[in-house]
């Protein structure tokens, strides 16, 4: 059967005609999906018989809440979904003065590498349906009671790798008669798949792209992220040119702090003489502690050190404020320490 929730709206209107059903029924429908219907049932405005043929030819789903952390520090909510067969991702929903942001995954799991991630360890599991990732972001609204204005794709996965179910659910988030969430409310981060990059680009979306940079050398950027081996630093950047030079969206350079690591003067001015001519704007992060990782974060007077020193050359740079950290607000944790109480039962 046909994932209802995947679908536009034209092609579901196509889909009504072909079964003989009036164009506007799949307007009804789509409004219904939308909305959140967990079941056909719910579709009131349909006729039981409508109703039935939709359930002998369309899949509809809905996912399951298994955990829900509330930050008490500054109200993030952390969810871990169960999906339709059993496996599970995590949505983080941030609370900001210019509205709601909810981070939502691409995958289960995530086959990167990154060293300091918790979300590729275990590597891949599968990639999302455009459905599930709309679910993160259409069912947070609806338990929270809170709007969602802005997405990120930060969670758990690549969405490069995931690039055709990704740009659907593109399309279907900013659909006018779904959620009309605009592209610019939304933004796209990857860890520096060029081949996606490049073809994103071709979209001309005007979503905001964020690099996981991390490193401005390949020695450096190699060890912790095993992507630049394919993908090499000069070649990431050459195509965030291109890409700017596409769209006009200024690249947004995510920079995670590692102590010791990618964190000296030094390697400040290489990023400096790097990201030169190129329309961009560096988050620095600090590191999230990850249990099974020997990677700790930069010591604040570090961090601090190096935003001025990209300041003072004209490169503009801002610290990532941390939210949720008494919840384990970043991707990963939640959904392993789950998978492991699974494991132990």
């Amino acid at each position: 059967m046909k994932d209802i929730k995947s679908m536009t709206l034209s092609e579901l209107e196509t889909e009504l005609q072909q079964l003989g059903e009036a164009k506007f029924r799949g307007g009804q429908i789509y409004s219904w999906v939308h909305k959140g219907a967990r079941s056909f049932e719910e579709m009131s405005n349909l006729s039981k018989e409508l109703r039935k043929k939709l359930g002998e030819h369309f899949s509809l789903y809905a996912p399951t809440a298994v955990r829900k952390l509330v930050s008490k520090n500054d109200g993030t909510i952390k969810y871990l979904w169960r999906l339709k067969d059993g496996n599970c991702v995590e949505t983080v929903l941030m609370q900001y003065h210019h509205g709601n942001t909810v981070c939502i995954s691409s995958e289960v799991g995530c086959a990167m590498g990154c060293a300091f991630c918790a979300s590729t360890l275990g590597g891949l599991i599968r990639r999302l349906e455009p459905s599930e990732m709309l679910d993160q972001v259409l069912f947070t609204q609806i338990d929270s009671g809170l709007p969602i204005s802005n997405i990120v794709l930060m969670g758990i996965g690549e969405p490069l790798d995931n690039y055709d179910n990704v740009l659907r659910f593109l399309e279907l988030v900013n659909s006018p008669k779904g959620m009309n969430i605009g592209m610019r409310h939304i933004s796209l981060s990857t860890c520096g798949l060029v081949k996606g990059i490049n073809a994103l680009a071709e979209q001309n979306l005007q979503l905001t792209l964020s690099v996981s940079l991390h490193a401005p050398t390949d020695e450096i950027r190699s060890r912790i992220m095993p992507v630049n081996k394919a993908y090499p630093v000069d070649r990431l950047l050459e195509a965030c040119k291109k890409y700017f030079e596409k769209t006009g969206r200024r690249i947004s350079f995510e920079y995670a702090m590692i102590r010791g690591v990618n964190d000296t003067p030094e390697l400040a001015k290489i990023l400096i003489g790097k990201l030169r001519g190129i329309a961009s704007h560096v988050n620095l992060i600090p590191l999230n502690d990850v249990e099974e990782s020997p990677l700790k974060p930069s010591y604040p007077q570090v961090v601090k050190a190096f935003r001025n020193a990209l300041e003072e050359q004209g490169i503009p740079a801002t610290v990532r404020r941390t939210l949720g950290s008494d919840i384990n607000a970043s991707c990963g944790q939640l959904r392993r320490k789950y998978e492991g109480e699974k494991g132990k039962e």
